[in-house]
């Protein structure tokens, strides 16, 4: 039986690394490939890197948690871009799946069966979309948000994609490039030719969500000091405070982290700085699923202190009651504007 998932700061190795076939055909494979075989990690191949069924474990909360640290090789067929609103135009494809724990996460739901991580090869057709997406928009900037489905900090160390997708961006003038993160593990992007097209965000909350909700992920104090990092770097950047969670002591915990961001950040941080504010919402889907892969779970799912919202593709989620909503909206608004009165705050939801 697995031990329950821990707090590890340190990069991410898998378990298990698959290839697609053709994947290795692509310089991208071919590097993955080299770097998993210097790791002694055990290499398997596979059909479709939507498709993996022989992973190991006597039952399935086993086979989730090896999934987690299964990494798949692949070529992205389809390229076609979703929507990221209100972040932004569109979601360029990176990797799917991540690492870490985060019981609240909406991958729960949406990879459903997939947890395992997939990262793609052919990053040059990729990018030749996201170049035809750009086109077709101009004279407007196309925004592409690149961790939709994933943390690709917590990958770039084996993959390198997101250094690609920073300087390509960096050379269109109409383009911009978004993603945020958990992780501290930035120096494979500090040197990047970003031309400040890229914002790059950091996930962060009270200190009770951290450490109930959000193992295998990176500290806060880790986090804020690598977001100085990026600010020095030249980087635009941005916070995500998410999700906002109703807890006992809420207002301290909340109150407590944006102070010790302003003491943290250097001056170079807060002159072009955002603010993302969302509170925490699920489904039932969701909940049945958390319950079952995080079962010692504090994490508070009662329907019946909910509202219930419709979404924009027709599934309900539950959120806060409007008072509440307001309530935490109002406060942590007011304490973003009393440490830093130039941040812009782009939305609440």
């Amino acid at each position: 039986m697995l031990s329950p998932p821990v707090r590890d700061t340190q990069v991410f190795v898998p378990e298990l690394v698959y290839f697609e076939p053709d994947a290795l055909n692509y310089p991208k494979g071919q590097k993955i490939h080299a770097w998993a075989t210097q790791q002694g990690l055990p290499i398997r191949m596979t059909t479709s890197h939507n498709r993996i069924t022989n992973l190991p474990g006597d039952s399935d909360l086993e086979k989730y948690r090896i999934a987690k640290r299964t990494l798949v090789v692949g070529i992205r067929k389809t390229l076609k871009f979703d929507q990221s609103k209100p972040s932004a135009e569109y979601a360029i494809p990176v990797a799917t799946g991540c690492m870490a724990h985060c019981h609240y996460c909406y991958l729960q739901t949406t990879l459903g069966a997939k947890p395992y991580i997939r990262v793609y090869v052919n990053t040059d057709d990729i990018l030749q979309q996201a170049k035809q997406y750009i086109d077709e928009r101009a004279p407007e900037i196309t925004r592409f948000e690149a961790a939709c489905t994933s943390d690709p900090v917590g990958l770039e160390h084996i993959s390198g994609s997101l250094k690609e997708y920073i300087e390509f961006m960096g050379r269109e003038p109409l383009g911009r490039l978004r993603f945020v993160t958990k992780f501290h593990h930035v120096e494979p992007l500090l040197d990047a030719k970003h031309n400040k097209h890229t914002r790059f965000r950091f996930s962060i909350n009270a200190d009770y969500v951290i450490k109930n909700f959000e193992p295998a992920t990176s500290s806060f104090s880790e986090r804020i000091t690598a977001a100085g990092k990026v600010a020095r770097a030249g980087y635009p950047l941005g916070f995500i405070i998410a999700p906002i969670i109703w807890h006992e002591g809420w207002e301290n915990g909340y109150a407590e982290l944006l102070a010790q961001l302003k003491e943290a950040l250097p001056q170079e941080a807060t002159s072009d700085l955002t603010f993302e504010l969302i509170q925490h919402r699920f489904t039932k889907t969701a909940k049945t699923i958390i319950q079952q892969r995080y079962p010692k779970t504090k994490l508070e799912m009662d329907e019946a202190k909910r509202k219930y919202k419709w979404g924009r593709w027709g599934q309900g989620k539950y959120v806060y009651p409007d008072e509440q909503a307001n309530t935490l909206r109002e406060f942590i608004t007011e304490h973003i504007f009393t440490h830093f009165p130039q941040a812009n705050i782009d939305y609440f939801t």
